[in-house]
């Protein structure tokens, strides 16, 4: 067994994807053997050292990497379906989860094609270049919240830099990951160049992340896990992209157009059922505008249109697991216990459309101090927190009074004023009179405990890259001994 990996018990043999919206089974896939794992990681040199791939000229890897992108949209219906079933999120969230899946294979195409070698000014009788190459065997470990964009976003950029990949999905929504697969296997991608492993993050991930023939790894996950994974890839000086958790601030100030502010600080938490590491979970608003915002996002919260995501009228559909809705609900009794007041929801609906799905209610709690449990843990669910700010001081001790530091919103009619709190706060991505906007092409990542590296972007290809300095010498005269 590898080092870091807790033994599997039977119960860990088979994965099952559950509906969290009806509680039935979507589809199983049988977890991959501890035993196999080395299997996996020596098929993966084999295809590193043996495939064309690592060679393959620029455009013609491009070509690939376009045609993985069409056959991605071409399946697009049954992709998002699929999806839907397995992590519970609305049709139309799925629809444009596979569409953002096809523009990371069709962004890394462009990229990989015109990436250009750094020629660097001499300072001697040479030619100073520096290259970009792959590591060699690269393992992305995902989570259940956006399965198949998530995949995309870190398989494109690690097989555009030339790696092999082992991809290993939550054990939450493991059904995606074999049809990117057998979709990049289709378009031309070599053989043992993308693999699949399913299982638990205890055993299969921790298996991946001590082995030894496993060059870089690249997790978005929780905290916790990722400082774990820190530490044993720190031991054998592996590489690590760390993509983490978050306690997003949302920022009203009074100068805001508060309708448009309003809307964005309920879908920036309600959106995705909460589920994303960017959700603005904590509301601050200035103290003159604080009862008349927070009334109103309540008021939203209570209007939200809680459905089976396929139903077409959905804004909110389930968790994506029923262990998951109740960890939410067990976050929201903790922080009831320490004084707060719920606003709008804070429990799990019942009746007959629900009863048998893992379903939150969208919740708007105040009442609790920044450093409350609810207002420093992720929940990971449509939870918000209010909390008053007086003035740019208090707010920016409040919004960075956690060990997150992944994104934040700010709304304000003064540009000097939102430029002046978005250079200040420790975030990775700042909306400002906006919330949640991303793009395979702009860089994202976190400061503090929200990770290490950036993904995405040209430097996203970088990440899984080895820079190495080439020197090509000039000179037709003996070099001296003493120089």
């Amino acid at each position: 067994m590898p080092l870091g990996a807790r033994a599997m018990t039977p119960a860990d043999a088979e994965i099952i994807s559950i509906d969290p919206a009806d509680g039935s089974i979507v589809g199983t896939v049988e977890a991959t053997p501890l035993s196999a794992i080395d299997a996996v990681v020596a098929r993966a040199w084999e295809a590193f050292r043996t495939s064309p791939w690592r060679a393959m000229l620029p455009q013609r890897k491009a070509q690939v990497m376009q045609e993985i992108a069409r056959r991605i949209a071409a399946e697009a219906d049954r992709l998002a379906t699929l999806q839907m079933r397995d992590s519970g999120k609305p049709l139309a969230e799925c629809r444009a989860m596979v569409d953002s899946a096809a523009g990371s294979f069709r962004y890394y195409a462009g990229v990989v094609e015109t990436m250009e070698t750094e020629v660097h000014p001499a300072r001697g009788a040479y030619v100073a270049m520096t290259v970009v190459e792959p590591f060699g065997v690269v393992a992305c470990i995902t989570p259940w919240n956006s399965p198949i964009m998530n995949e995309a976003s870190k398989v494109a950029p690690a097989l555009a830099a030339g790696n092999a990949v082992i991809l290993k999905p939550s054990e939450d929504t493991p059904l995606l990951a074999p049809e990117l697969a057998r979709i990049c296997l289709e378009a031309g991608l070599p053989e043992g160049q993308l693999q699949v492993v399913q299982g638990r993050g205890e055993t299969v991930g921790a298996a991946l992340v001590a082995h030894p023939g496993v060059r870089m790894i690249s997790f978005t996950g929780g905290t916790q896990t990722g400082r774990a994974i820190g530490k044993v890839a720190g031991e054998r000086l592996a590489t690590v992209a760390l993509e983490l958790g978050g306690k997003s601030p949302h920022i009203v100030f009074a100068d805001a157009d508060l309708d448009l502010a309003v809307a964005a600080v309920a879908a920036g938490i309600f959106g995705s059922a909460g589920q994303s590491c960017v959700a603005g979970s904590r509301l601050f608003a200035e103290e003159s505008v604080y009862r008349q915002v927070v009334d109103a996002v309540a008021a939203r919260a209570r209007a939200v249109r809680v459905r089976h995501p396929a139903d077409p009228q959905v804004e909110v559909g389930p968790l994506c697991s029923f262990h998951h809705r109740d960890k939410v609900a067990a976050h929201v009794a903790r922080g009831l216990a320490q004084g707060g007041t719920v606003l709008a929801g804070g429990a799990i609906p019942t009746g007959a459309d629900y009863d048998a799905g893992a379903y939150y209610l969208p919740t708007v709690i105040e009442g609790l101090g920044p450093d409350a449990l609810l207002c420093q843990e992720e929940i990971f669910g449509p939870v918000l927190v209010a909390l008053p700010f007086a003035d740019e001081a208090d707010l920016i001790a409040k919004a960075d009074g956690t060990a997150f530091g992944l994104a934040c919103g700010i709304w304000s009619e003064s540009f000097r004023r939102a430029w002046r709190i978005g250079r200040t706060l420790e975030a990775g991505s700042v909306w400002i009179n906006t919330y949640k906007q991303s793009h395979i092409s702009s860089p994202f990542g976190g400061f503090k405990a929200s990770g290490i590296g950036r993904e995405k972007g040209i430097d996203g290809l970088r990440l899984y890259g080895q820079v190495k300095s080439i020197f090509l010498g000039l000179s037709d005269q003996p070099m001296s001994i003493a120089r």
